[in-house]
């Protein structure tokens, strides 16, 4: 499985974020999760499904990517 952490990290010790940034890379994040795992298939129905937010996180089971550059600041 690939890390998106590793993708972002470079220079997270002198990036400053504000909050606009930090949707943005959350939305990144999402993004390339639902990339990764796919769509869901109902299993009654058989429709295809995008998978909810909650459900991406609990799939990739790594912390959040503004998290992690938080953690490592400091």
């Amino acid at each position: 499985m690939y890390r998106i952490i590793t993708l972002v990290m470079y220079g997270c010790k002198t990036l400053s974020l504000q909050l606009n940034e930090d949707y943005k890379l959350r939305a990144f994040e999402i993004m390339v999760l639902r990339k990764m795992f796919g769509p869901k298939r109902e299993e009654v129905t058989g429709w295809w499904s995008k998978l909810c937010n909650e459900e991406l996180c609990d799939l990739y089971d790594s912390p959040n990517i503004i998290s992690v550059m938080k953690s490592r600041k400091a």
